[in-house]
């Protein structure tokens, strides 16, 4: 007889047999939402990106605005922008250090043995990291009200500031992700990843006009990816010329993406 034991009905499809993007959505999500419990379990994780800018925009502004600018107040509406900005792409490096550490403690060991998308765990965890650009912007902006700062344009254009420079801080991510797949350390990571966003960060517009800057300068502050994200939120936050900032910066998230993401993907199937 051929008849099967045990099947009183049709069989029902597995989490194994559906279709391979939607499985990476489902599992990327189980795992963003693990790795949202795991930051609002350990809050003193992010103590860099509520406290880093709250200190730069005291510092910069009440130590070097009336220097720079004449007046505190005018170089904190210059600045604040561009705080947003660095801080919301320095915030991005947390995330290869932390990868980086749960590497070397065997967590991904674990998610190897589990019948998930290799690339599931990295996905997860770069979506799960958008608490702490939220959480930059928050900062920022409220510490900048506190002091004097005001938005100068619509809420509809400044909701898109923020939404531009969260945007930017994901795709970014990406690198510091490619970066702990290839060295062995969380210090490493940190290192490296300071040594090549501050570079970006000093040599551009966050701090000061990018005019007043060297000519030799210019040529690398005007194709700088930092430069374009600030002007960008300078002009939807205060109504300065956009001019074709905002597509630079939407094409500078698409390279880190599509640069970073498969180099990242490719490094980590490869070490786990």
């Amino acid at each position: 007889m051929s008849t099967l034991i045990g099947t009183t009905g049709p069989a029902r499809p597995t989490a194994v047999g559906q279709p391979r993007p939607f499985r990476l959505v489902r599992h990327s999500l189980a795992l963003t939402k693990r790795s949202l419990i795991k930051t609002w379990r350990t809050p003193e994780a992010l103590v860099d990106v509520t406290l880093q800018p709250v200190l730069f925009l005291v510092i910069f502004v009440y130590i070097f605005g009336g220097a720079v600018a004449g007046s505190t107040h005018d170089y904190l509406q210059f600045l604040l922008p561009g705080i947003l900005a660095q801080t919301i792409a320095t915030g991005a490096i947390a995330i290869g250090v932390n990868l980086n550490t749960d590497i070397a403690k065997g967590i991904f060991d674990r998610f190897r043995s589990l019948p998930i998308p290799r690339s599931a765990p990295l996905v997860g965890a770069v979506l799960g990291d958008v608490v702490r650009y939220v959480i930059v912007t928050v900062s920022a902006l409220a510490i900048g009200y506190l002091m004097g700062f005001r938005i100068e344009t619509g809420p509809v254009r400044a909701i898109a500031g923020c939404l531009l420079a969260v945007l930017f801080a994901l795709c970014l991510s990406w690198l510091p992700v490619y970066v702990s797949m290839k060295v062995r350390t969380p210090g490493a990571v940190q290192g490296l990843m300071f040594a090549l966003i501050m570079p970006l960060s000093f040599a551009s517009n966050v701090f000061v006009s990018a005019d007043t800057l060297p000519g030799w300068m210019r040529t690398f502050v005007d194709v700088n990816p930092m430069t374009h994200l600030v002007a960008s939120v300078r002009g939807l936050f205060l109504g300065t010329p956009l001019g074709s900032h905002v597509w630079w910066t939407l094409a500078w998230c698409a390279v880190f993406v599509a640069l970073f993401m498969p180099l990242a993907l490719r490094a980590y199937r490869r070490k786990i």
